[in-house]
């Protein structure tokens, strides 16, 4: 077990780390990545033949260019990618295993122990494999112990990476159902919670689920700036349209010479008066003043 021992090689272990770990991670992503794309492109393939023994699609077609990068409507489901990766990482598990069986001696449930404190890079340390000083065709065993390392902790991190976006997807939905299942004064709080400064905001329950997203994309969030009490771009652009509806009215009022009708609370309100943006805000401010 080869390990740094001087203060100039543990103080290069560091920063090499830095990178090394950074790009070992970029390098599981991407895998994953092409993987994903592997799938669609063998989907879209498999449904293709279909069709063509159906004759619904010619046999010999010129492809244009549309049709080129055309997998985007056929992304994998996320659990068939969890079943993929997991039947993957279970074969590479299984052979490995048998080969430490034969070349270190270990049982085969220690020899899958192995494999999956390795794999997923936990290294306890208390099973080193390539340890002893001779082994039967010493270069090959360390050729297919590098092979099967390297094919094991991708499909491991892989499938990891997977199980995280499940995991999330079934803590959003634990909190819709938490959220929905709230008493109407509670609810009415969380409505407050979330009205704009601007103009309120309406709860949106559309979410999409993608293996590309990360999981549950809230609609009501989307566009959001950090802050709950900060406008969005999307009431923005609503408010400014209802404040230029409201301008043209009272515009076309003004030229027709028909006197501009107020409400009863706005006339006894002191914040009352403006036109479009300023009436909205004129409006906001005068229903947290009636609350106060």
């Amino acid at each position: 077990m080869t390990t740094p021992v001087t203060v100039g090689g543990k103080i290069f272990l560091i920063f090499y780390g830095l990178i090394g770990c950074s790009s070992t991670i970029l390098f599981f992503n991407l895998f994953l990545e092409r993987l994903i794309t592997v799938i669609a492109c063998v989907m879209k393939s498999c449904r293709q033949r279909q069709l063509r023994r159906r004759e619904a699609l010619p046999q010999e077609k010129t492809p244009g260019k549309g049709e080129v990068d055309s997998l985007a409507g056929w992304k994998p489901s996320v659990y068939y990618v969890m079943l993929i990766l997991c039947v993957a990482s279970l074969l590479i598990s299984c052979g490995a295993s048998a080969m430490y069986t034969s070349m270190e001696g270990w049982s085969y449930f220690d020899a899958l122990y192995f494999c999956f404190v390795a794999f997923s890079t936990i290294g306890f340390g208390d099973l080193v494999s390539s340890q002893n000083a001779q082994y039967d065709s010493q270069g090959l065993y360390r050729f297919a112990n590098f092979v099967f390392i390297l094919m094991g902790v991708c499909c491991i991190y892989s499938l990891f990476n997977v199980i995280s976006i499940l995991i999330k997807q079934s803590m959003n939905w634990m909190l819709r159902k938490m959220d929905g299942r709230c008493c109407p004064r509670c609810q009415r709080r969380l409505l407050q919670s979330r009205r704009n400064v601007v103009m309120p905001g309406s709860v949106q329950n559309q979410c999409n689920i993608s293996i590309e997203t990360d999981g549950i994309i809230d609609s009501d969030t989307d566009g959001r700036r950090l802050s709950g009490e900060m406008i969005s771009m999307k009431d923005f652009l609503a408010a400014n349209k209802v404040s230029l509806a409201i301008l043209q009215k009272q515009l076309s009022e003004s030229a027709n010479g028909c006197p501009h009708q107020t409400s009863m609370l706005s006339l006894d309100n002191e914040f009352s008066g403006g036109v479009g943006a300023f009436a909205i805000m004129n409006n906001r401010l005068a229903e947290t003043s009636g609350d106060r």
